[in-house]
Protein backbone atom coordinates (compact mmCIF):
# COMPACT_ATOMS: atom_id res chain seq x y z
CA UNK A 1 0.00 0.00 0.00
CA UNK A 2 1.18 3.22 -0.57
CA UNK A 3 3.00 5.00 2.09
CA UNK A 4 2.43 8.09 1.67
CA UNK A 5 -1.36 7.75 2.95
CA UNK A 6 -1.51 7.49 6.53
CA UNK A 7 -4.93 6.26 7.66
CA UNK A 8 -6.50 4.08 10.24
CA UNK A 9 -6.33 0.17 10.02
CA UNK A 10 -9.65 -0.87 10.69
CA UNK A 11 -10.46 1.83 6.92
CA UNK A 12 -7.03 -0.18 5.54
CA UNK A 13 -8.68 -3.98 6.02
CA UNK A 14 -11.85 -2.69 4.54
CA UNK A 15 -10.00 -1.38 1.19
CA UNK A 16 -9.88 -4.99 -0.26
CA UNK A 17 -13.52 -5.78 0.33
CA UNK A 18 -14.22 -1.88 -1.51
CA UNK A 19 -11.99 -2.90 -4.26
CA UNK A 20 -13.52 -6.66 -4.81
CA UNK A 21 -16.75 -5.11 -4.88
CA UNK A 22 -15.94 -2.47 -7.35
CA UNK A 23 -14.68 -5.10 -9.87
CA UNK A 24 -17.86 -7.21 -9.96
CA UNK A 25 -19.37 -3.40 -10.70
CA UNK A 26 -16.63 -3.27 -13.58
CA UNK A 27 -17.13 -6.51 -14.94
CA UNK A 28 -21.33 -6.11 -15.46
CA UNK A 29 -20.78 -2.85 -16.49
CA UNK A 30 -21.98 -0.49 -14.01
CA UNK A 31 -20.03 3.00 -14.10
CA UNK A 32 -21.16 4.92 -10.74
CA UNK A 33 -22.17 3.62 -7.57
CA UNK A 34 -23.72 5.47 -4.47
CA UNK A 35 -23.04 4.87 -0.83
CA UNK A 36 -25.96 3.36 0.07
CA UNK A 37 -25.33 0.87 -2.67
CA UNK A 38 -21.79 -0.36 -1.42
CA UNK A 39 -23.50 -0.24 2.05
CA UNK A 40 -25.79 -2.85 0.97
CA UNK A 41 -22.98 -4.66 -0.80
CA UNK A 42 -20.08 -4.80 1.75
CA UNK A 43 -22.23 -4.47 4.67
CA UNK A 44 -20.51 -1.47 6.11
CA UNK A 45 -22.71 1.34 6.60
CA UNK A 46 -22.89 4.44 4.41
CA UNK A 47 -21.69 6.84 6.86
CA UNK A 48 -18.48 4.62 7.70
CA UNK A 49 -17.59 4.18 3.82
CA UNK A 50 -17.54 7.94 3.07
CA UNK A 51 -15.42 8.57 6.02
CA UNK A 52 -13.15 5.86 5.00
CA UNK A 53 -13.14 7.50 0.94
CA UNK A 54 -12.35 10.61 2.89
CA UNK A 55 -8.75 9.91 3.76
CA UNK A 56 -8.55 9.22 0.21
CA UNK A 57 -9.73 13.21 -1.01
CA UNK A 58 -12.47 13.95 -3.21
CA UNK A 59 -13.36 10.53 -4.64
CA UNK A 60 -17.08 11.65 -5.34
CA UNK A 61 -19.87 14.14 -5.89
CA UNK A 62 -22.90 15.04 -3.54
CA UNK A 63 -26.15 13.93 -5.37
CA UNK A 64 -23.81 11.70 -8.32
CA UNK A 65 -21.98 9.36 -6.30
CA UNK A 66 -18.53 7.61 -7.53
CA UNK A 67 -16.76 6.56 -10.91
CA UNK A 68 -16.85 3.14 -10.64
CA UNK A 69 -13.58 3.24 -13.64
CA UNK A 70 -11.81 5.48 -11.31
CA UNK A 71 -12.23 4.50 -8.08
CA UNK A 72 -11.04 0.94 -9.28
CA UNK A 73 -8.04 2.45 -10.77
CA UNK A 74 -7.67 4.65 -7.73
CA UNK A 75 -7.84 0.92 -4.99
CA UNK A 76 -5.79 -0.57 -7.27
CA UNK A 77 -3.25 1.65 -7.50
CA UNK A 78 -3.71 2.08 -3.49
CA UNK A 79 -3.41 -1.78 -3.00
CA UNK A 80 -0.41 -2.58 -5.30
CA UNK A 81 -2.96 -4.54 -7.65
CA UNK A 82 -0.55 -4.37 -9.91
CA UNK A 83 2.34 -5.81 -8.44
CA UNK A 84 2.68 -9.33 -7.75
CA UNK A 85 3.14 -10.64 -4.09
CA UNK A 86 4.97 -13.93 -3.86
CA UNK A 87 3.55 -15.85 -0.83
CA UNK A 88 5.33 -19.34 0.83
CA UNK A 89 3.76 -21.63 2.56
CA UNK A 90 5.02 -23.43 6.00
CA UNK A 91 2.74 -26.68 7.03
CA UNK A 92 1.01 -28.24 4.54
CA UNK A 93 -1.57 -29.94 6.46
CA UNK A 94 -5.57 -30.18 5.75
CA UNK A 95 -5.51 -26.21 6.20
CA UNK A 96 -2.16 -26.01 4.13
CA UNK A 97 -3.52 -27.96 1.15
CA UNK A 98 -6.76 -26.14 1.13
CA UNK A 99 -4.44 -22.90 0.66
CA UNK A 100 -2.46 -24.25 -1.99
CA UNK A 101 -5.44 -25.67 -4.32
CA UNK A 102 -7.05 -22.25 -4.18
CA UNK A 103 -4.21 -20.02 -3.87
CA UNK A 104 -6.06 -16.71 -3.94
CA UNK A 105 -6.95 -17.15 -7.91
CA UNK A 106 -9.17 -14.17 -8.00
CA UNK A 107 -6.56 -11.94 -6.59
CA UNK A 108 -4.13 -11.42 -9.52
CA UNK A 109 -1.78 -9.56 -6.94
CA UNK A 110 -1.31 -12.43 -4.59
CA UNK A 111 0.39 -15.96 -5.60
CA UNK A 112 1.43 -18.85 -3.01
CA UNK A 113 4.96 -19.14 -4.89
CA UNK A 114 6.60 -22.29 -2.78
CA UNK A 115 5.55 -24.23 0.20
CA UNK A 116 7.58 -25.99 3.08
CA UNK A 117 6.72 -28.90 5.00
CA UNK A 118 8.68 -31.83 7.12
CA UNK A 119 6.86 -34.90 5.78
CA UNK A 120 9.42 -36.63 3.65
CA UNK A 121 6.31 -37.89 1.30
CA UNK A 122 5.60 -34.29 0.52
CA UNK A 123 8.64 -32.97 -0.19
CA UNK A 124 9.39 -32.99 -3.80
CA UNK A 125 5.79 -32.97 -4.72
CA UNK A 126 3.19 -30.11 -6.19
CA UNK A 127 -0.16 -29.11 -4.93
CA UNK A 128 -2.18 -27.20 -7.56
CA UNK A 129 1.41 -26.27 -9.40
CA UNK A 130 3.42 -25.15 -5.65
CA UNK A 131 6.73 -26.92 -5.23
CA UNK A 132 6.94 -28.29 -1.72
CA UNK A 133 10.29 -28.24 -0.67
CA UNK A 134 12.04 -29.35 3.28
CA UNK A 135 11.61 -27.03 5.94
CA UNK A 136 15.58 -27.81 5.86
CA UNK A 137 15.83 -25.40 3.03
CA UNK A 138 13.43 -22.44 4.16
CA UNK A 139 16.39 -20.02 4.59
CA UNK A 140 18.39 -20.90 1.45
CA UNK A 141 15.01 -20.64 -0.77
CA UNK A 142 13.44 -17.77 0.99
CA UNK A 143 16.71 -15.29 1.36
CA UNK A 144 17.06 -16.39 -2.77
CA UNK A 145 13.42 -15.06 -3.96
CA UNK A 146 11.67 -12.29 -3.46
CA UNK A 147 9.18 -13.82 -1.59
CA UNK A 148 7.54 -11.31 1.06
CA UNK A 149 4.65 -12.86 3.04
CA UNK A 150 4.48 -16.14 4.83
CA UNK A 151 1.11 -18.01 5.86
CA UNK A 152 1.93 -20.01 8.93
CA UNK A 153 -0.07 -23.31 8.93
CA UNK A 154 2.02 -25.57 11.34
CA UNK A 155 1.48 -26.92 15.21
CA UNK A 156 1.50 -24.04 17.85
CA UNK A 157 3.86 -25.69 19.29
CA UNK A 158 6.25 -24.54 16.27
CA UNK A 159 5.08 -21.92 15.30
CA UNK A 160 7.24 -19.47 16.98
CA UNK A 161 10.82 -21.22 16.12
CA UNK A 162 9.73 -21.33 12.59
CA UNK A 163 8.87 -17.69 12.84
CA UNK A 164 12.77 -17.15 14.12
CA UNK A 165 13.76 -18.76 11.66
CA UNK A 166 11.49 -16.04 8.87
CA UNK A 167 12.21 -12.87 10.67
CA UNK A 168 16.34 -13.43 9.20
CA UNK A 169 14.34 -14.20 5.40
CA UNK A 170 13.29 -11.35 3.44
CA UNK A 171 9.61 -11.90 4.57
CA UNK A 172 8.19 -8.82 5.94
CA UNK A 173 4.40 -10.18 6.97
CA UNK A 174 3.05 -13.18 8.54
CA UNK A 175 -0.63 -14.40 8.12
CA UNK A 176 -0.59 -17.00 11.45
CA UNK A 177 -3.43 -19.63 11.42
CA UNK A 178 -1.94 -21.40 14.89
CA UNK A 179 -3.49 -20.28 18.37
CA UNK A 180 0.48 -18.99 18.89
CA UNK A 181 0.88 -15.33 19.57
CA UNK A 182 4.58 -14.96 18.02
CA UNK A 183 6.86 -12.46 18.92
CA UNK A 184 8.80 -11.05 16.52
CA UNK A 185 10.84 -7.62 15.66
CA UNK A 186 8.84 -4.31 14.96
CA UNK A 187 10.46 -4.32 11.51
CA UNK A 188 7.32 -7.67 10.77
CA UNK A 189 3.70 -7.15 10.69
CA UNK A 190 1.62 -10.31 11.93
CA UNK A 191 -1.82 -10.75 11.42
CA UNK A 192 -3.21 -13.41 13.84
CA UNK A 193 -6.09 -15.62 12.62
CA UNK A 194 -7.04 -17.96 15.49
CA UNK A 195 -10.24 -20.03 13.66
CA UNK A 196 -10.99 -21.51 17.22
CA UNK A 197 -11.49 -18.25 18.92
CA UNK A 198 -13.19 -16.41 15.81
CA UNK A 199 -15.72 -19.49 16.10
CA UNK A 200 -15.81 -18.62 19.85
CA UNK A 201 -16.55 -15.11 19.44
CA UNK A 202 -19.51 -15.42 16.87
CA UNK A 203 -21.07 -18.26 19.28
CA UNK A 204 -20.93 -15.58 22.65
CA UNK A 205 -22.31 -12.81 20.32
CA UNK A 206 -25.00 -15.01 19.16
CA UNK A 207 -26.40 -16.09 22.53
CA UNK A 208 -25.66 -12.33 24.08
CA UNK A 209 -26.77 -10.12 21.38
CA UNK A 210 -29.80 -11.77 19.83
CA UNK A 211 -31.26 -9.85 17.07
CA UNK A 212 -28.61 -7.15 17.60
CA UNK A 213 -28.02 -5.37 14.18
CA UNK A 214 -24.66 -4.69 15.04
CA UNK A 215 -21.68 -5.61 12.73
CA UNK A 216 -17.93 -5.83 13.07
CA UNK A 217 -17.00 -3.02 11.06
CA UNK A 218 -19.59 -0.83 13.01
CA UNK A 219 -17.85 -2.56 16.58
CA UNK A 220 -14.46 -1.17 14.97
CA UNK A 221 -16.04 2.04 14.52
CA UNK A 222 -17.35 2.20 17.96
CA UNK A 223 -14.06 1.22 19.52
CA UNK A 224 -12.24 4.03 17.83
Amino acid sequence: MNETIKIPQATAKRLPLYYRFLKNLHSSGKQRVSSAELSDAVKVDSATIRRDFSYFGALGKKGYGYNVNYLLGFFRKTLDQDELTKVALIGVGNLGTAFLNYNFLKNNNTKIEVAFDVDPDKVGTKIGDVPIHSLDDLEAYLNNDNVTVAILTVPASVAQPITDRLVKTNVKGILNFTPARLNVPRSIRVHHIDLAVELQSLIYFLKNYPGTDFSEEEAEGAEK
